[in-house]
């Protein structure tokens, strides 16, 4: 058998990157081998990934010398940016332009770069639609993401731009099911009537594997991403037959969450509100090619029943 191709997977021991290392690992019979790249290598996660057999290795992703040493060699590499560790549109177009050059002297054969969209395409700013953000952006941490693409576009990187989406998991936190007054579950989301694209976050790191293995097909493309669309009330519906109780959907006004007070609630406003005002969003994510890419991709339904206990205890 030949020897195995490399994944340096930025953020190994993370949701995204923890995902494609779990789909490298799990198929130990398969092409490629990984390199788990972690700012801590002593972590409980990265000593996990080391006993199955990873290569850890320390990098961190606005370090251009520690990438370019973790990307020696590599065949192909997933790079992602953490935005909500900093929240800063500069910081986080800094670290994808230090990783885009890293992957260029690299001189790997496919990069994943896990982006959005920019949502000024869409809802241009100023139309006073959406608050403005620091003077530029709708939603920072989709707008920089979206800028940073030219970063490996520019550099001729043979590069994939996977377009993720809202996490299920943030369910299980921010936007967790709560007890109302009348003991009923409530599901509030501001998302009015509009289609939320949702993904578990493991599939995203699973669909990043199967894009992989695709090899050059997908270099050069956009793949937008989602497990499923959905309305708030068909989520309700779906917790209600998973839990076992009747959850309601209340639709949470944007300017209530903006005016909340918790970090980064203006943002997370203008997201909602661009998810649930452009259609073109969900329209873009082809769950057949989702499905085709990741046969395991989970239903939302499917996730609640994975995670129902959590879901109970939120």
């Amino acid at each position: 058998m030949s020897e195995k191709k490399i994944i340096a997977v930025v953020g190994a021991t993370g949701g995204q990157g923890g995902g494609l290392a779990r789909a490298i690992l799990d198929d130990s019979d398969g092409p490629f081998a990984l390199r788990a790249l972690t700012r801590d290598v002593s972590s409980a996660k990265a000593r996990t990934l080391a006993d199955r057999g990873a290569e850890v290795v320390r990098a961190v992703a606005g370090d251009e010398a520690s990438l370019r040493e973790a990307f020696d060699g590599a065949y192909g590499a997933f790079l992602v940016t953490n935005f909500w560790e900093h929240m800063s549109p500069d910081r986080e177009k800094q670290e994808a332009a230090a990783m885009a050059r890293a992957a260029e002297e690299a001189g790997m054969a496919h990069v994943i770069w896990s982006t959005l969209e920019d949502t000024r395409e869409h809802i241009p700013v100023g139309s006073g639609r959406l608050p403005v953000l620091l003077d530029h952006y709708n939603v920072p941490h989709f707008d920089a993401k979206a800028e940073a693409d030219r970063y490996f576009i520019d550099a001729q990187v043979p590069a994939t731009l996977l377009r993720t989406t809202f996490y299920w998991e943030n369910l299980l936190g921010p936007f967790a099911p709560r007890r109302g007054e009348d003991g009923r579950l409530v599901l509030a989301l501001p998302m009015a009537d509009g289609v939320l694209s949702g993904i578990a976050v493991e599939d995203i790191g699973r669909t990043a594997y199967g894009i992989l293995g695709r090899g050059s097909d997908l270099t050069g493309r956009s793949v937008n991403i989602a497990g499923e669309h959905l309305t708030g009330t068909e989520m309700a519906e779906r917790l209600t037959r998973v839990l076992g109780e009747e959850v309601v959907y209340a639709p949470v006004p944007f300017d209530v969450l903006r005016g909340s007070g918790q970090p980064g609630a203006v943002e997370m406003a203008n997201m909602f509100q661009f998810y649930a005002e452009v259609p073109e969003f969900a329209a873009a994510r082809d769950l057949d090619l989702v499905r085709s890419l990741n046969p395991r991709l989970q239903s939302f339904e499917t996730w609640a029943t994975e995670h129902k206990e959590a879901l109970t205890g939120a």
